[in-house]
């Protein structure tokens, strides 16, 4: 549970230096938007930054359930590697399709990340891998379902304002991971 206390250690930080630049009118400084050249950094920041303390509390909460599980099975430095590496990777989906297809917005917050751990346990346990292993799914096909998969997860947290699309890629990018045991140290 350590790299979980951790990684909401970093969060809540982070949270306090963005009220500190609230009153200083520099509270998006941590915000990942386009062009992504101007603010790289922020790649990195926009993960554990977050837009209210309701926002960080949510993540918190989902990132206590499902970043002990993950932890158990990998190092310290991989859990906060592909914390990092997958909360960046949906910011960046977020911000470069989301501005494709609507106006341009910025995104902040570890969901994205969340949702890659989540679909790690979900594709990394064993009863997952026995089954795809008795389907003889080829990789095309279990390529296509993670992406339903995704889809259907990220359909749950539909709401206004919401980061769909790093939802989708998080939980993506975690059900790939978890298939191939990218975490799993043993």
């Amino acid at each position: 549970m350590r790299a979980t206390l951790e990684t909401l250690a970093i969060a809540t930080l982070v949270g306090a230096v963005q009220a500190a630049l609230r009153v200083v009118g520099l509270a998006g400084l941590f915000a990942l938007a386009t062009p992504l050249s101007v603010a790289p950094w922020t790649v990195v920041t926009s993960v554990y930054a977050h837009g209210s303390i309701g926002h960080l509390l949510a993540n918190a909460l989902a990132l206590l359930l499902v970043g002990p599980l993950v932890e158990r099975r990998t190092t310290r430095a991989r859990f906060h590697a592909f914390v990092v590496t997958t909360g960046g990777l949906a910011g960046i989906a977020q911000v470069t399709v989301g501005g494709l297809v609507g106006p341009p917005t910025a995104v902040l917050g570890l969901s994205g990340a969340v949702f890659a751990l989540g679909g790690y346990l979900l594709a990394g346990n064993v009863v997952t891998a026995t089954l795809f292993d008795r389907l003889r799914l080829p990789p095309r096909a279990q390529f296509a379902l993670f992406g339903l998969a995704a889809v259907a997860l990220t359909a749950t947290t539909a709401a206004p304002g919401v980061a769909l699309i790093a939802h989708a890629v998080g939980a993506f990018c975690g059900l790939l991971a978890g298939r191939v045991g990218l975490l799993d140290v043993r």
